[in-house]
């Protein structure tokens, strides 16, 4: 039975990655500042909270997304040695799964015996051929520690942009009165744009992917912002 696993291309799935863990970084820690600011508790309070979930938050996405690869990249190298096997113990009958497998994509005759011929006289290709057609795995050569790495860095460079007007008025009192309708523009202007983004690696409306990642960062904030308002006498 075929499991299907198919990841793409190193390049591609690093965007991804950097793309997604900076679109989590931002809602997670805009979630942070709005609860703080619907508790009504200081502009300190939402710097030590929010590079505390950047750092923390971040890093344990990160150790997620290397585990995720790393067992990916086992299992795949687990099914290569048994079709490596295979071919080694039972030549015969994995030539004929490849000449079936070419005569579902509709190889006939002659046509049908130089593919067979030409794939099985390449060890690589026929084990590369019988894990895509007969496993559906496409083995990528991307590193579980760059994609970790991609994912801390996305996660706190993007992740920051909500903590940027409260980290200026730390340093100048001029915004302090506007620090979080600073912070709702800039967070939502980097909601848009990477949510844009994510709908152009996916290929599907960048408009609507931009508005909607728009909303289900605000929905994510409005949420905290109400329990921060009702929970805010705890802090008292």
């Amino acid at each position: 039975m075929s499991e299907n696993i198919y990841t793409g291309s190193s390049s591609g799935t690093y965007i991804s990655d950097f793309v997604f863990a900076g679109l989590d970084g931002t809602v997670t820690t805009f979630a942070v500042v709005s609860g703080v600011e619907g508790a009504s508790l200081s502009a300190s309070i939402v710097l030590i909270l929010g590079f505390a979930n950047l750092l923390a938050d971040g890093f344990s996405m990160a150790v997620g997304n290397y585990m995720s690869l790393k067992s990916t990249h086992e299992y795949v190298q687990k099914a290569k040695r048994i079709e490596e096997a295979h071919i080694d113990e039972e030549p015969e009958i994995e030539k004929h799964e490849i000449r079936e497998i070419f005569r579902d994509k509709g190889f006939r005759g002659k046509q049908l015996d130089d593919a067979v011929e030409i794939i099985t006289s390449d060890r690589r290709i026929w084990i590369d051929t019988m894990m895509k057609d007969e496993l559906g795995i496409i083995e990528e050569q991307k590193s579980p520690l760059k994609g970790a790495f991609v994912t801390f860095v996305a996660f706190n460079i993007i992740g920051i942009i909500p903590l940027l007007a409260y980290l200026f008025s730390h340093f100048f009192d001029l915004i302090t009165a506007q620090t979080f309708p600073i912070s709702i523009l800039l967070t939502s202007c980097a909601l848009f744009i990477v949510g844009s983004i994510k709908g152009k690696i996916l290929e599907t409306n960048w408009i609507i992917s931009g508005v909607g990642t728009l909303f289900m960062g605000g929905a994510a904030a409005a949420i905290a912002y109400l329990v921060g308002h009702f929970l805010k006498g705890l802090a008292m």
